[in-house]
């Protein structure tokens, strides 16, 4: 279990490493020790000095978090004055919304639009893609516009990708991936287990996304430890 979870955790690395993880035996890993995950990075994130920090939460799918999250940089940026490199914005999601947190690999081969209920805007059908994840301004983010109030701006851009490059963290919660794991089975009847799924799943993290053992947990450490704002969003 440690393995695949420190694997899993590195992102891009897990890709190369896939085979031999799948070898491993399978079983249930709800509950993850401080061993098996990256608990270090979570501390660094926990205890950042910063002016101002605030955890976002949502379990919703309609994507108004990510709203919230730019108007939040916005506003404390421009509203406030208080500087860009002082202000951590951290989405902390669970429930259906934490399969935002993951690539289209995911959202094709488990059909994640029909099981969250979430149709594709372009397509009007259940969604096959993480939508909320890439920019208009493409992959290298090119804005055709400086005003921060121009729907071309970095400052208007309210997707997982430009988020992050205005140094949003978007934390997954792995109790989440293993409830989804048997969903997944019971929607698409699958005939693999829980755990081989919940262990593709989180190979396939978009970049710079954190796994945390338990949301719920994460969002009491970072107020009470991290002394981070909160908001339901």
């Amino acid at each position: 279990m440690n393995e695949f979870s420190r694997r899993a955790l590195l992102g891009g690395a897990v890709a190369v490493a896939g085979t031999a993880m799948l070898s491993d035996p399978v079983h249930a890993q709800f509950v993850w020790p401080k061993t098996s995950w990256q608990a270090a990075e979570f501390e660094t994130l926990t205890r950042l000095p910063r002016q101002v920090k605030l955890a976002l939460h949502s379990s919703s799918t309609d994507g108004k978090f990510l709203g919230n999250a730019k108007n939040g940089m916005n506003g404390l940026v421009f509203g406030t004055g208080v500087p860009a490199d002082q202000v951590q914005i951290v989405c902390t999601l669970n429930g259906p919304a934490n399969m935002l947190n993951y690539s289209d690999y995911v959202w094709q081969k488990y059909r994640v639009g029909e099981f969250i209920k979430l149709n594709d805007p372009k397509t009007g059908k259940p969604a096959l893609r993480n939508f909320y994840y890439p920019s208009k301004a493409g992959a290298s983010l090119k804005y055709t516009s400086k005003d921060p109030s121009d729907p071309k701006s970095a400052e208007q851009d309210a997707s997982i990708q430009g988020l992050q490059a205005r140094g949003v963290r978007f934390l997954s919660c792995h109790s989440s991936v293993e409830e989804a794991a048997r969903g997944l089975i019971k929607k698409n009847k699958l005939s693999v287990t829980p755990e081989e799924i919940a262990r593709d799943i989180q190979a396939h993290t978009l970049p710079n996304v954190l796994i945390v053992p338990s949301m719920v947990g994460a969002i009491a450490y970072l107020q009470c430890v991290g002394h981070y704002a909160y908001l339901k969003a």
